[in-house]
Order: C-alpha cells, then sequence, then structure tokens
C-alpha cells in the first residue's frame, strides 16, 4: 500500500486540477458522445443500439468526401505552414540578437491579440469585392472591374495559415535556441553544402519541435471552423461544418456524434503515423 506523505500529498493536490479538468471537461464528453453516436432514436426518449449513423457516414459520398478533402487540406496547410514558420524560427533563434529578437517574436504574437473571428473578418475586408486589394488592383489598371477574392481553397489556405503561425514558431524557436552554433561552423568547415547542414544536422535537431508544432498545427486545423465557412463560403466543404449542421441546424444529435468520434480517430490516427514516420514518441512531442 502506497504510504502518503506530505511531499507526496502535496504533488497529487497540485495534479487534482488537471485531473480533474481532463476527466471531467474531455475523456468523460468524449465517451459521453461516443455512446450517443451508437444510439438509433426510435420514438421520442426512446433509442436503441445501432450503428446506422456510422453506415450513414460510408454510404453518402458529400460525407466522406468532405472528411477526405478536410484530411487533406488540414496536412497540406501543416506542411506549408512548417516551410513558411521554419525560416522565421531560425532567423528569430540564431540570427536576430536583443531587442531585435523580441520584436520579432512580439510580431508573432500580436495577430492573437484579438480573437480568432476578428482576423478572420479582417481577411474578408482584404479580399471582398470591395475590399482594399480588389481596390487597389482597379486604381492601378491591374485589373477592369471589382475582384472577388474570397471563397476559394487558396482564400482557406492563407486563413488556416495565419491562424496557425504561432504554433509553428514557438516550438521550432525553443528547440533551435538550444542548438550548439558549433555544429554548423564545423560542418562548414569539413565541406559540407547548405543543404547537406541543413539534412544532416539542423533538421535532426530540431525535429522534436518539428514534430510538436505539427500536431498542434495539424489538430488546431482540423477542427477549425470559423476559418473555412467565413473565408470559403457554403461551398468550403470543411467537416467541422457538418458537425455543426447535424447538431445545430438538424438537431441531429447521433449523427453530429458520429461525425465527432470520426473526427477525432482521424486526428488521433494521423498524429500517431506522424510520430511513427518520423521515429518520435508523443513523450517528446509534448516534452519540445
Amino acid at each position: 500500500m502506497l504510504k502518503l506523505t506530505g511531499k507526496n500529498l502535496s504533488f497529487y493536490l497540485l495534479l487534482m486540477p488537471l485531473l480533474l479538468t481532463l476527466g471531467l471537461l474531455i475523456v468523460l464528453p468524449q465517451l459521453d458522445m461516443l455512446g450517443v453516436s451508437l444510439r438509433e432514436r426510435i420514438s421520442y426518449g426512446e433509442y436503441k443500439f445501432s450503428f446506422l449513423h456510422y453506415t450513414e457516414f460510408f454510404t453518402e459520398p458529400l460525407y466522406w468526401n468532405t472528411f477526405l478533402r478536410t484530411a487533406v487540406m488540414s496536412i497540406m496547410a501543416t506542411l506549408l505552414t512548417l516551410l513558411i514558420a521554419f525560416p522565421i524560427a531560425w532567423y528569430i533563434a540564431k540570427v536576430a540578437q536583443g531587442k531585435n529578437k523580441k520584436l520579432l517574436f512580439l510580431a508573432c504574437l500580436i495577430p492573437f491579440w484579438v480573437s480568432e473571428l476578428v482576423r478572420t473578418y479582417g481577411w474578408m475586408i482584404l479580399l471582398r469585392e470591395s475590399g482594399i486589394i480588389s481596390g487597389f488592383l482597379q486604381w492601378s489598371g491591374l485589373s477592369s472591374g471589382p475582384v472577388e477574392l474570397l471563397y476559394n481553397d487558396i482564400t482557406v489556405m492563407t486563413g488556416l495559415i495565419y491562424a496557425s503561425m504561432l504554433f509553428m514558431v514557438v516550438p521550432l524557436v525553443s528547440t533551435l535556441e538550444g542548438m550548439d552554433d558549433s555544429l554548423v561552423e564545423a560542418a562548414y568547415d569539413l565541406g559540407a553544402s547548405t543543404f547537406t547542414v541543413i539534412r544532416s544536422i539542423i533538421l535532426p535537431y530540431a525535429m522534436p519541435g518539428v514534430i510538436s508544432g505539427c500536431i498542434v498545427v495539424f489538430m488546431l486545423t482540423l477542427g477549425n471552423y470559423l476559418t473555412p465557412t467565413l473565408l470559403g463560403g457554403k461551398h468550403s466543404l470543411w467537416f467541422t461544418e457538418q458537425i455543426f449542421t447535424q447538431f445545430i441546424t438538424r438537431f441531429n444529435w447521433e449523427q453530429g456524434a458520429a461525425f465527432g468520434v470520426l473526427l477525432l480517430t482521424l486526428s488521433s490516427l494521423l498524429v500517431w503515423t506522424g510520430l511513427k514516420l518520423s521515429g518520435q514518441s508523443f513523450k517528446q512531442a509534448v516534452a519540445s
């Protein structure tokens, strides 16, 4: 039997808020959602166990096409965010000094001083037909009429990358700051090319930060609702919109719960696959 000392008791008391948060706000709701998804309504207040709502997902092309599209777009957004964020993180961690480093990091934080809704509406103001970019194109003679830049995949991808950039930059900066500069200098002294240095030294060292950032960005992108809906319009075909429709518009909580379980399963499988392919463990990714 485990004997509780004063030190152990303090540890468990400090751990209790985290356990309660995970249990009451994450684990129990997910289990309840799983239970709701596995029932079929017979009449008011009467249900039976059924896989009907999962069957409907696989037999309706709109549902699984949207599901696959959301997964592919989320993976693309994660990779593009990584490609853009890595040079920024490298410059902040290894090139910028003193106040410049703080200012650059602050520049990454500034967009998150306002809510996601406000940031998304900002993109809509810029990209709509009567927006600033359309007005500039007409004023400069590059366009003879209003230009609608909203409601397409490129705009949605831009909004997703913009909304996720900070969550990729922060773990990369934290990881790269710990790298010894002499490793890169020694590689160049031995005749290595820039590509070899990046592939053999920088990327392996930064891999924990890369994996950590990719996990966060992918999960945020996959579960995003505002950005695809507002920037992509009614034809954005994002799976979270399907979940919203089932819960709020159709009041079909069983189907919406099934969609939520499927989305959670997809995100878990892709994160697990990414960790396996990179040779990282979840503990290493979290520690970075």
